[in-house]
């Protein structure tokens, strides 16, 4: 078009060519998904098509997109939003499951961050912790768990993931119904220097309390010298996903017991304490001992269903704690991850 033919056009005309228009971008179009690994499912790959997304903003538009997802898949990654630190991290946790959980009857030791977020497990950097889910050791425990990625390890430090419901389905049926007619006992022994104290695992000081706690929780407990406490509980070796009715496989004999420790830690163990008296140990309901072989397959079963990938700064994981568990690579350099909990479940059918 001439420069005549713009002077000879009708100023309404004119004024429809020069105003920019509108566009609405849907909250489908913000966001691209797909897969890490095109054979593998979990996690599904949540990542933003806009520069800058924030992720709790998008999140509470799309809360009903996210409990789909976490249900078929048991786990999503998110990449490349705008998280705002650890107090973002919160706050998308709390815009799509609401308040988070206190971490208490701990198995690991963390330390406290910000409200209920937590640093991830600190076990020294050379040490693989094996899959599980959260408190799957115990009669209550959260169905979200989220991790974020803030400093990326130089070598490893992953956190592995696997499918709950697959690994239920690569054991044996009769070693299944085996644990499933007597469950699991955790018998754990805390002072003596040696884990946990009992003060950091039930978060008190006060005797009185854990003596409550244990009442409420079907926790049978004995004092002992020296400061000393000795529990056992008997809780579920499989569970059913309160909304998709699926069957996990939820326990952690395999990591509780003493055979998951390095031969060596293994034997300095057994040579200084009675089996009854190992900081932790687990066996079968009736309190009889689970066969290595047994232990065994349950390891492989894991290792055939574990998919690991390298964090990147500002990836969250979010995880069904049901249909996924997780564990964590050795690493080298400085690494933090830092974990929130969300939903409580009470199992009582034991």
């Amino acid at each position: 078009m001439t420069n005549t033919e713009l002077k000879q056009m009708p100023t309404s005309k004119l004024g429809s060519i020069s105003r920019r228009k509108a566009v609405s971008v849907s909250q489908a179009d913000m966001i691209e998904t797909g897969y890490l690994q095109p054979d593998h499912p979990l996690p599904l790959l949540v990542q933003p098509t806009i520069e800058g997304l924030n992720l709790t903003a998008w999140s509470e538009n799309n809360r009903e997109f996210i409990q789909k997802q976490l249900l078929q898949h048991g786990g999503i990654l998110f990449r490349g939003f705008k998280v705002d630190g650890i107090a973002g991290f919160e706050q998308f946790i709390k815009t799509i499951f609401g308040e988070l959980l206190e971490y208490s009857f701990r198995s690991t030791p963390r330390s406290q961050v910000s409200g209920n977020i937590y640093t991830s497990t600190e076990y020294p950097p050379d040490q693989f912790i094996p899959q599980h889910n959260e408190m799957s050791y115990s009669r209550n425990w959260p169905l979200k768990i989220a991790f974020y990625s803030i400093k990326v390890a130089e070598t490893g430090g992953e956190t592995p993931i696997a499918d709950s419901r697959k690994v239920f389905e690569h054991i044996n049926p009769e070693i299944q119904n085996k644990f499933i007619e007597k469950g699991v006992m955790y018998v754990r022994n805390y002072g003596r220097g040696i884990d946990l104290a009992w003060q950091n695992v039930f978060n008190t000081n006060s005797k009185s309390e854990v003596e409550e706690y244990c009442y409420k929780a079907g926790i049978e407990f004995e004092w002992r010298d020296g400061d000393r406490l000795r529990t056992r509980q008997v809780c579920q070796s499989v569970a059913k996903h309160p909304i998709t009715s699926e069957m996990v496989w939820f326990n952690q004999a395999h990591l509780f017991h003493i055979s998951n420790l390095e031969l060596t830690v293994r034997q300095e163990l057994l040579a200084s304490f009675k089996a009854e008296d190992l900081p932790r140990n687990t066996y079968y309901g009736d309190g009889s001992e689970i066969e290595d072989d047994v232990l065994a397959e349950i390891r492989q079963a894991y290792q055939q269903e574990t998919i690991a990938f390298p964090w990147q700064e500002g990836d969250v994981l979010l995880l069904d704690n049901m249909l996924a568990s997780h564990g964590r690579t050795p690493f080298l350099g400085e690494r933090k991850v830092v974990v929130g909990m969300a939903e409580a479940f009470s199992c009582q059918e034991i």
